[in-house]
């Protein structure tokens, strides 16, 4: 709560907590981009609201002890199973039916889910004593009714009343009558007016309330003994009612982020597993109608820099609180391309530490907190005006020296000062991303905006003006502040003016080439109109010169020689409308050349009339010579050859090592192995004998570890047994 106060966030996550359906936290548990996942497929469906249901903690505690609960208590955990019964018949896909089918509920928790109506009393056909005693319940209410409606229109009572009316008292019905109503009403005086008046509780009144008490009594007696049962059966399934409470506070969280982007048109950022931050069109929901904040925060440390109340503090606490909404998965007013990295914490060090109780000085809270920093890790850490509370240039050197420190651990800093030394320090830094605020010195106003990569002027005196501070002691400020000084804020603020001339001209060249961007399309919208019109004219032009063909054989076919030419006119007059020119080959062919055909290039050995002969890589084909085109000459790759010492014929397939050394037995073993590799033997057999096993030892290490030797194994009994090794290649 601490840090969402400090992130201007409260009123915010109140308005983001309506959307439950009860009251909890609102971190969600479990894996982020499986919650992601199951949230953007849930958007597609319309779904009924979830009912409202109380917290039911102490319920399930009571029940793991076999306590009893209330029907009222029960019927909260009947509305839950009642909701996921309704989810059941939706036809959902992906994961959110993935999930819904794991679901399974007991077939008595489905049945007690049936004993309650709407307004979570008992059904009647539960218990045939309901029934009577909810009728004579409504027959002795009537009674009463029927019985102060004939008083209240009594002749002997009418004297003594003061209006018709039924007031209550004290929960009682009574009538108001003037002093002296005990001759002809019998009651208990239940209160005076302020008129001296009496409201008096008419005795047949009295015991038909008397009646209605025993009533209820008896249907609470009922009530209870259901209690009891439903109770029983509760505890029997409290495990399952812990695991569906847990998933209906799930399906809440999800539902509640759904509705409260819908009812805003916000985005839900997953974070990235980086630690990169950048922020496009990003609104703090704290301001009323904010300046969209865009940031591209890739470094280690980022120093906002620039004007007094030019809004620096609010870009670190949109930063920070961005960051904290996309790691709860919370829409915000964000571009869905904005990229936010995960962090385990969130640190904003924003208000003055100083504490007079506790004897904590301003800088000395600062130290505090930053010696608490060099002990956490994957954290994003805020820091509003980090130099606060001691001199600018010592806390300049001191804070680089511990940024440094800090720049090295798993850490993301966002700070912001006044002073330009810190930040003139830690320019060079390569991890190190700068922002100032801008000022419109025509105006006299801060901007809100921000520019990357300089260091923003603070326009102390600019600002005392403003404020009313009067000018004859703004320039005697400015003569002590010197010369040098002056100079220097001027090159940084020529540098700030530079930034935005540059920025001016990048949103120009910008949105000129968006216009080409936009002619570029309109090109090619027109280049595929006239590739169909060019289609339709093929087509049409097809279909004339079949029509002209089909005339020249009907004139061929006419028996009449007069009959016969008219048709043959006719015919080349509708052939001269579609005459087209062949595509001429411009490029020669000529044997030697390198040639592309489709998508493969080779050579040409040799061309009769209209096909060529051409080599690709080894392989000739006959192809048109029309459908070559010329290719860059390609190398020709060396031609691989492979000779052998020994032919299959000569090769034997069995190896004897009996009566050598080991080393001399592992030379010739190796060189006959490569020779029935070469030959192409799948198997072979080496004889080494028993003796010491030495021998046998030493060959067998080393073809274990030949490459090419898939396995080894004794000789069978006829061939060698242990004496001999079966080498499988």
């Amino acid at each position: 709560m601490r840090e969402l106060q400090k992130l201007d966030l409260l009123d915010y996550i109140a308005e983001f907590r309506a959307f439950f359906a009860r009251e909890k936290d609102i971190g969600l548990l479990g894996d982020i981009k499986k919650n992601y996942k199951f949230i953007t497929e849930l958007q597609k469906y319309d779904l009924s609201p979830m009912p409202q249901v109380k917290p039911l903690d102490d319920e399930l505690k009571r029940l793991e002890k076999s306590g009893l609960l209330s029907l009222n208590e029960i019927f909260e955990f009947v509305k839950i199973v009642r909701y996921f019964f309704y989810l059941k018949r939706i036809s959902f896909e992906g994961v959110p039916k993935e999930w819904i089918d794991s679901i399974e509920i007991p077939s008595e928790i489905s049945e007690i889910a049936t004993y309650f109506d709407d307004r979570g009393e008992l059904e009647e056909s539960l218990d045939e004593r309901l029934i009577s005693i909810r009728r004579a319940l409504k027959e002795n209410k009537e009674a009463i009714k029927e019985r102060l409606r004939s008083l209240s229109n009594s002749p002997k009572l009418a004297p003594y009343l003061v209006d018709r009316q039924i007031h209550y008292v004290n929960e009682e019905e009574t009538l108001l009558v003037r002093g002296g109503f005990a001759q002809v009403l019998k009651g208990t005086v239940a209160g005076r007016s302020s008129g001296g008046f009496f409201y008096v509780a008419p005795e047949e009144i009295l015991k038909l309330k008397e009646k209605e008490a025993a009533l209820l009594s008896r249907l609470e007696e009922i009530k209870r003994e259901w209690a009891k049962k439903i109770s029983s059966v509760f505890h029997k399934w409290v495990k399952f009612l812990s695991f569906i409470d847990k998933e209906f506070d799930r399906f809440d969280h999800y539902r509640a982020r759904i509705l409260f982007a819908k009812s805003k048109n916000l985005n839900i950022i997953l974070p990235k597993d980086n630690r990169k931050i950048v922020l496009k069109g990003f609104e703090h929901p704290a301001l009323k109608d904010p300046k969209p904040v865009d940031v591209d925060f890739e470094g280690k440390v980022l120093i906002i820099t620039g004007v007094n109340a030019g809004g620096k503090t609010m870009l670190l606490k949109s930063i920070l609180g961005a960051a904290f909404l996309a790691s709860e998965l919370i829409p915000m007013k964000i571009d869905p391309k904005s990229s936010i990295g995960n962090f385990k914490k969130i640190i904003p060090i924003i208000e003055d530490p100083q504490n007079v109780k506790n004897d904590i000085s301003t800088f000395a809270g600062r130290m505090m907190a930053f010696s608490e920093l060099l002990s956490q890790k994957e954290a994003l850490i805020g820091v509003d005006e980090i130099e606060l509370g001691t001199d600018s240039d010592e806390a300049a050197t001191l804070f680089k020296v511990l940024l440094d420190e800090l720049m090295k651990r798993d850490l993301k800093i966002v700070l912001t000062t006044h002073h330009k030394r810190l930040a003139a320090l830690m320019a060079e830094n390569p991890r190190v991303d700068l922002v100032a605020a801008l000022y419109d010195e025509e105006r006299g106003v801060p901007t809100y905006k921000f520019l990357q990569g300089i260091i923003g002027k603070s326009y102390a005196f600019e600002t005392a003006a403003r404020y009313g501070i009067p000018k004859y002691l703004i320039k005697r400020a400015e003569r002590e502040f010197g010369e040098d000084r002056q100079k220097i804020s001027k090159l940084i603020e020529r540098g700030s003016e530079l930034q935005r001339e540059l920025s001016v001209k990048n949103e120009e060249l910008q949105r000129r080439l968006d216009e080409v961007k936009r002619l570029k399309e309109s090109l090619e919208r027109e280049r595929d109109f006239l590739h169909e019109e060019l289609r339709r004219e093929k087509e049409r032009l097809s279909l004339q010169y079949n029509e002209a063909v089909k005339m020249a054989r009907e004139a061929i076919k006419a028996k009449e020689v007069r009959e016969s030419h008219r048709l043959l006119n006719r015919a080349a007059k509708s052939l001269e409308n579609v005459k087209i020119k062949p595509k001429e080959q411009n490029v020669q062919i000529e044997p030697g050349d390198t040639v592309r055909y489709k998508k493969s290039v080779g050579e040409v050995v040799s061309i009769k009339k209209k096909e060529a002969l051409v080599d690709f890589e080894g392989i000739r084909m006959r192809v048109p010579v029309a459908e070559l085109k010329p290719a860059k000459k390609i190398k020709k790759r060396p031609k691989a050859h492979l000779s052998l010492t020994k032919s299959a014929q000569t090769l034997s397939m069995r190896l004897d090592l009996h009566g050598l050394r080991s080393d001399e037995a592992i030379e010739k073993t190796d060189k006959f192995i490569s020779d029935a590799l070469l030959a192409g033997f799948d198997e072979v057999l080496i004889y080494h004998g028993i003796g010491s096993g030495r021998l046998a030892r030493s060959v067998r290490e080393f073809l274990k570890n030949h490459p090419k030797v898939v396995s080894i194994e004794d000789a069978p009994p006829n061939m060698g047994g242990y004496g001999a090794t079966l080498v499988k290649l």
